[in-house]
């Protein structure tokens, strides 16, 4: 026991520790972790350590002492020494640092990578690999600290007895003499064998999906940060396609088979024996909106950056992204480069699907300008691009700082446009919707949305299209992305919204925790799904509930029928198929969480106290005039919900946070949609936008900038005029 320090750093170095462990796929057992939130909640330092000490201890490989001399030595600890074979096993290190040096802690041996010299020349008995884990959360060198406890990872080649010499150092000559700093371990290395997993749909076909594999400790296989692509460091499952193999220690694992938010996810307990084996899967599904012509996908996914690594290979390759789209059975998928590696993922960009697209699967590179250009006034999502890069330059660095400036490029070819995670800068005091509160306008979200949404410019023919075809929704607080569509909607503007993960950054968890549903008129392809956000054929979704042929009067969403025309005040008849799957027990780790935290979006909010029922709401002009409470039983039932319209509107469906229509317009005596307030509310967010944003604007283009945000005065003055006096 190591006594004699304050409680505050130990705990919080141990919080970071429990997180990389989560993180590394090998978390600590239920018990340990609640002794460590009783220990933080005791006042008495002597009595914090001292548990700390005794939850942590029986974790450690090694008690690694640095004495005031800096001199390593090293006692093994009383963790049991279980490898296995073709696996890495995570394991603790208990550092007691009298020095309070802050160089890395350093393990090597001659059956690996050795400190110094050279390794064993013996084959057989170079059998393992072995280092310090100094990723983030945790830090990349010791704290300095009287105690605190390290994480090492340890690889074997082999099965059966093996032995290995651990050495320890923090730097040059900081061995103990008489061999002290060595650590003579004994491994016992559990036998690996393939599985195989045989996994087929609902109709019996093979197909691929997620396996996420643990054993009766919870840990994670294959070791979360030691894989390559396809398989990814930052979630706990791996994607197979049936008849495809892991290898895995003889045991007992839990499986869980999922393939996205539409099927229903099973899970297996599996005995894996010495002996090759399959296990085998069938999936069920609860929903299928490709069925009834609405086909599901993320206009923003990334291949590089973020959580995704960037070395050895830039990111990852198609068929990697192609991989995880089957997987999820996301229909779409939009890869989208940016900053990151854009030099060496530019190459990928055809104009064109991917040659990895498996049809109804389809995979393209489009842009999203983040980290360059236009970035700091809001990211751009650029679709359905016949060009990826900007006249006069190769790169990212010629790109123009005006987020109008690179829209008006986009749009002559064709592209479909529309800013990124839309809330970041647009946060508000409450959750009201709308809401009449200026936002700061300081993020990288939807922020030159308010001035670029009022410009019309030249499309492929030369004819003024809108310059935003769409607002992204689903990967930010709803309130925030929806509060700025609303708005633009009550001034009379058609932007439409479409759902997107941006996938790893945002959300690393799966593709597709953000989805666009398009109705398509016929088979399914990106250009005409692309085109169908741009014309609104489509409803967003967290996949966990879905709003399938909204009409109003008979005018359908997505029927390329004209608006809806009434002579003078009525009531209109709004119908959706609505289907919403929640499980039976509420989940109150989300649907107690601020709306600010996520995941934004979730069915789990919508749930009606703690029944399985969720409110499917009729909106005017963005506010509930009716609604119907359905059970979220995944069964699809008819809704039709009635209102009174007084005056032009827009209206959508919307189950609140979890899926949302695009909308219906309503003329009532050919007029067009103006709110006062939400009018007042653009004007004013306009300059508070300028205040914000001129300083990112280039000198080059500080004239159009100052003559763009003039028009978006004059505009929304203009239908200030038009509005009548609410």
């Amino acid at each position: 026991m190591i006594e004699g320090m304050d409680a505050q750093p130990l705990l919080l170095q141990t919080q970071r520790l429990v997180e990389a462990l989560d993180h590394l796929g090998q978390p600590m057992s239920d018990e340990a972790k609640q002794a460590l939130t009783e220990a933080s909640n005791d006042q008495n330092d002597s009595n914090v350590i001292a548990k700390v000490q005794a939850t942590l201890d029986p974790l450690c490989i090694a008690h690694v002492q640095i004495n005031p001399e800096s001199r390593v030595k090293v006692a093994g600890g009383p963790a049991p020494l279980e490898l296995v074979q073709h696996g890495w096993r995570a394991f603790l290190i208990k550092v007691h640092n009298e020095a309070g040096v802050t160089h890395p802690l350093v393990a090597a041996s001659k059956q690996a990578q050795p400190l110094h010299g050279s390794p064993s020349k013996d084959i057989r008995d170079r059998w393992m690999d072995l280092e310090v884990f100094t990723n983030r959360p945790m830090a990349p060198t010791l704290s300095g600290v009287l105690l605190e406890y390290q994480i090492i990872q340890i690889y074997s080649r082999d099965a059966g007895q093996r032995s290995a010499v651990v050495e320890f150092s923090v730097g040059q000559g900081t061995q103990d003499l008489g061999f002290r700093s060595d650590l003579m371990t004994s491994f016992k290395c559990a036998k690996s064998t393939p599985v195989a997993f045989e996994i087929l749909d609902e109709h019996d076909n093979p197909t691929t999906a997620s396996l996420e594999i643990r054993d009766t400790l919870g840990r994670v296989y294959p070791a979360q940060t030691k894989r390559l692509a396809p398989d990814f460091s930052f979630h706990p499952q791996v994607y197979r396609t049936s008849g495809e193999t892991l290898t895995l220690p003889t045991g007992n694992f839990k499986i869980i088979c999922a393939r996205g938010p539409e099927y229903h996810p099973q899970t297996q307990e599996v005995v894996i024996t010495e002996q090759p084996q399959t296990v085998r899967f069938a999936l069920k599904r609860w929903i299928d909106p490709a069925s009834f012509g609405w086909w599901s996908g993320d206009h923003h996914i990334h291949a590089a950056g973020c959580a995704h690594y960037k070395k050895p290979t830039e990111g990852v390759h198609a068929p990697d992204m192609m991989k995880h789209c089957l997987g999820e059975d996301l229909k779409v998928g939009a890869n989208l480069t940016w900053g990151p590696c854009f030099d060496y993922q530019k190459q990928f960009f055809t104009g064109k699907d991917d040659s990895v697209s498996k049809y109804p699967y389809l995979l393209r590179y489009d842009i999203e300008v983040s980290g360059f250009g236009s970035h700091q006034s809001g990211h751009l999502c650029l679709l359905r691009l016949e060009q990826q890069m900007y006249p006069g330059g190769n790169s990212t660095d010629h790109w123009p700082t005006l987020c109008l400036n690179t829209l008006r490029w986009a749009q002559q070819q064709g592209a479909v446009c529309g800013p990124a995670h839309s809330g970041w800068g647009l946060s508000m005091p409450n959750d009201d919707l709308p809401s009449y509160h200026i936002p700061p306008f300081d993020g990288i979200g939807a922020c030159e949305y308010i001035v670029d949404v009022t410009h019309d410019v030249p499309g492929p023919d030369g004819d003024l299209v809108p310059a935003v075809d769409f607002i992204s929704t689903v990967d930010t607080p709803y309130p925030w992305e929806l509060n700025i569509w609303y708005h633009t909607l009550n001034a009379g503007f058609r932007t439409r919204i479409s759902g997107e993960t941006d996938f790893p950054c945002i959300y690393g968890q799966r593709v597709g925790m953000g989805r666009s549903y398009v109705k398509m008129p016929g088979k399914l392809d990106y250009d005409g799904w692309c085109q169908g956000i741009e014309e609104g054929r489509n409803y967003v979704s967290d996949g966990a509930s879905h709003l399938i042929d909204f009409k109003v009067n008979n005018v359908e969403l997505g029927s390329g029928a004209p608006d809806l025309h009434l002579e003078s005040a009525g009531t209109i008849s709004a119908e959706v198929k609505v289907a919403a799957l929640l499980r039976e027990t509420p989940d109150k780790s989300i649907s107690g969480r601020s709306t600010s935290e996520q995941p934004y979006w979730h069915l789990e909010r919508a749930r009606n106290r703690d029944s399985r029922e969720v409110d499917v709401e009729l909106l005017v002009n963005g506010i509930p005039q009716a609604r119907q409470t359905i059970s979220a039983d995944g069964s699809l039932s008819a809704v039709t919900l009635k209102t009174e319209i007084k005056e032009s509107a827009w209206v959508a469906m919307r189950i609140l946070p979890s899926s949302h229509t695009n909308p219906i317009f309503i003329h009532v005596d050919k007029k067009p949609v103006r709110q006062r307030k939400s009018l007042e509310w653009c004007l004013k967010s306009v300059d508070q936008l300028w205040k914000q944003k001129e300083r990112f604007i280039a000198a080059e283009e500080m004239n159009d900038a100052i003559a763009a945000y003039a028009h978006a005065r004059e505009v929304y003055r203009k239908r200030l005029a038009q509005a009548g006096v609410e």
